[in-house]
């Protein structure tokens, strides 16, 4: 991810796999459930826009050509454990190149060269302890999360480094880059010494005698966003939603009885806010997500839908900023619906230049630029290098 971040800004990013193709190639889901090295969804979301080689960096002569073509680069991303550049003995071919090691744990440290996957990064940086009810096991999210944080902080480093007059190495924790998922929880206890637990569908931090408020509600067609929030922007949302439910046919009584201008939710009680978010949720069981939403900005409230993929898909904001991209790749894949690039530069979004690279497929063309003639490239094929 931090090499697709820099391509999509511009950069020419070289995928180095070894012989015959990184593992992750092999990661479903799969393109029309085929399951074979070209069609990963997750390697193909990840390498568009980099150009690929494949090189055997356990050999003497993988080493060798691999510093090669390093020495023009002036970023090099790797996940080696640490010292393993040293071992390689890459550390002196990249001496003048800013390095970006993207490790579990990071380079120092009781657990540095300690592998984890996801799920055990996530879990040690305290952020999987924050998911699920209240009560029960914490709960993962589907897709995995600190390959894409930690990413992000490996490409920001990258360009931070790029301003010094010397190389640079920048040091990614995927650890320490989860645990910034959920700043706040931290922060409370660092500084009040309150511990932030699971709280599943309700919100921390809105009452001052310890009630909680819910947060996510069910909807026609799936989940809506809301809470019963005070200040001027919630009491407003409340004045709306009252006049909303009577122009829909009835108010509750105890949602009639509020005088909005002088609402404090700091301090309801548990039961109050239990009496009203049942007078509530009927309302909001009754409207689909669209319906929510469009009345919601209208209206100028508090509240959003819950989208999944498909929402995320039809989005008219997302197509009215031209946000989906569509690719034909190589190699008989149907056309590719991409996430565009994630800021508009002077206007323009960073375009799909090139699809995800084939196993090796640009091995001639850039070994060929790091001054590798045709027959040092047979001999490599041949013994297994390339």
């Amino acid at each position: 991810m931090c090499g697709r971040i820099l391509a999509d800004l511009g950069a020419d990013v070289v995928k180095v796999e070894p012989p015959g193709g990184e593992p992750d190639r092999l990661q479903p889901p799969f393109v029309g459930d085929i399951e074979n090295s070209e069609r990963s969804i997750p390697w193909l979301a990840a390498n568009v826009n980099k150009r690929g080689i494949t090189c055997d960096l356990t050999s003497k002569d993988g080493r060798a050509v691999f510093a090669r073509l390093a020495s023009s680069a002036r970023i090099v991303v790797e996940s080696f454990a640490p010292g393993r550049l040293r071992e390689l003995g890459l550390e002196d071919a990249l001496r003048d190149t800013i390095v970006v090691s993207i490790t579990p744990y990071g380079q120092h440290g009781p657990l540095a060269g300690v592998p984890g996957s996801d799920l055990e990064v996530t879990a040690a940086s305290g952020s999987l302890w924050l998911a699920g009810e209240e009560g029960r096991a914490p709960v993962r999210t589907a897709q995995p999360q600190s390959p894409y944080w930690s990413g992000m902080y490996g490409a920001m480093g990258a360009l931070v480094a790029l301003r010094s007059p010397v190389a640079q190495r920048v040091d990614v924790s995927a650890q320490a880059a989860m645990t910034t998922v959920h700043p706040p929880a931290p922060v409370w206890w660092d500084i009040a010494r309150e511990e932030h637990g699971r709280t599943g569908p309700f919100l921390l931090g809105r009452s001052i005698v310890g009630s909680r408020f819910r947060n996510l509600w069910a909807c026609a067609d799936g989940f809506v966003s809301f809470a019963i929030q005070g200040g001027p922007i919630g009491r407003h949302t409340g004045r709306m939603l009252a006049q909303w439910m009577a122009e829909r046919g009835a108010v509750p009584p105890v949602i009639a009885a509020i005088d909005w201008d002088r609402f404090d939710n700091t301090t309801l009680t548990q039961a109050q806010v239990d009496e009203l978010e049942a007078a509530i949720a009927p309302f909001l069981r009754s409207l689909t997500k669209t319906e929510f939403f469009s009345e919601v900005v209208k209206r100028k409230m508090l509240g959003y839908p819950v989208g999944d993929a498909s929402d995320s898909l039809a989005d008219p904001q997302l197509r009215a900023r031209d946000f989906w991209r569509t690719q034909v790749p190589a190699n008989g894949l149907p056309p590719l619906r991409f996430p565009g690039g994630f800021a508009l530069f002077d206007g323009e979004r960073p375009a799909l230049r090139r699809p995800a690279p084939r196993v090796g497929e640009h091995n001639a063309e850039l070994y060929g630029e790091a001054g590798v003639d045709a027959d040092e490239l047979a001999r490599l094929r041949a013994t297994g290098t390339l």
